[in-house]
């Protein structure tokens, strides 16, 4: 066989496997009903932990839906159904929802727990290709995640039945999010190593320039000054302020050569007479999330940081930002 051959080969079989699931994932999709709103309502007003159990690959999915549904606003967590028969059932109280994974209904690490789950009390939501099984008859609420038959070509390698499970956890874990009415800044707070996290939860003052660092002259100081002290700073800008100690203007690397280019003597004029009044500001609650906007929307490099008396109080350079990874 050729090689032409041979990737034609493999490709169709990869191909025809990808089409089996993605039908799986179309018919979990006739099956979002009732019971599943009511597992939805369940689980979004649960005071407790959703607890979220299977065995072998199911288990496997089992630990991405409950690490889907922590990252979206509901603690949850993964138990091992050996483990819990042998004394991790410590952990589950009757406040709790219990979701068990099982395509065939009758893994016996799983079933094995299923009266003392009864005995603490706590919902149990099934979620099995198989609506006769022990666990389904011992639900509260069962989902049916059945399919027709593995992509394996012998039907027995769990692989369609695990991705109609991953869909249908997935959409329960979305769909409880925003039953909760779970926001993009509460997404944040728990991806804050995240660059959506970084967004939405550092500040101005979490990154800006403070004291002796901020590049200030006061309005009457000499051109030269005003040049020095934005030069020694590094920033390309100084901040110029009046007699109480506001914000009068800035004064950039631009406005310097703009200066230079008119051929004018200007290095003994004032401050105040060169500076551009009414810069842009933040102050130090802004996010960084707005500050780059900021300076992206108005294409400057820095912005003087000020508090609510108009009183710098810091700068904040793009460059900052580009290190924190926005």
């Amino acid at each position: 066989m050729s090689n032409e051959a041979l990737y034609r080969k493999i490709t169709s079989f990869g191909t025809a496997i990808l089409e089996e699931e993605a039908k799986a994932i179309q018919r979990m999709a006739s099956r979002v009903d009732r019971h599943f709103a009511m597992a939805v309502e369940q689980i979004a007003a649960c005071k407790g932990k959703i607890i979220i159990s299977g065995m072998g690959k199911s288990g496997i999915i089992a630990q991405k839906i409950a690490a889907t549904m922590a990252s979206t606003g509901t603690t949850a967590l993964f138990l091992h159904p050996a483990d819990a028969a042998h004394g991790d059932l410590g952990v589950v109280s009757q406040e709790d929802v219990v979701i068990c994974l099982s395509k065939s209904g009758t893994t016996e690490e799983l079933n094995f727990i299923i009266p003392a789950l009864r005995q603490i009390g706590v919902k149990i939501i099934a979620m099995t290709g198989n609506p006769r099984s022990f666990l389904a008859e011992n639900a509260d609420i069962t989902l049916d995640t059945g399919i027709e038959k593995e992509a394996c070509p012998f039907d027995l390698a769990p692989t369609t039945s695990t991705t109609a499970m991953l869909a249908m956890g997935d959409a329960l874990a979305i769909s409880v999010m925003q039953e909760k009415r779970f926001t993009q800044r509460d997404f944040a707070m728990t991806h804050p190593k995240g660059s959506l996290g970084r967004r939405l939860t550092v500040k101005v003052s979490d990154i800006m320039a403070r004291d002796r660092s901020i590049p200030l002259v006061p309005e009457n100081a000499s051109v030269t000054d005003l040049i020095l002290e934005m030069t020694s700073k590094r920033y390309g800008v100084s901040a110029v302020v009046g007699a109480e100690g506001r914000l009068s203007g800035i004064f950039t690397d631009g406005d310097l050569r703009r200066l230079v280019q008119s051929g004018k003597e200007f290095l003994s004029l004032s401050s105040g007479s060169v500076m551009t009044e009414n810069p842009k500001t933040v102050t130090p609650d802004t996010l960084a999330k707005e500050c780059l906007d900021i300076l992206e929307t108005y294409r400057i490099t820095q912005l003087i940081v000020c508090d609510n008396l108009q009183r710098p109080v810091g700068l904040v350079h793009i460059h900052d930002l580009i290190t924190l990874g926005l």
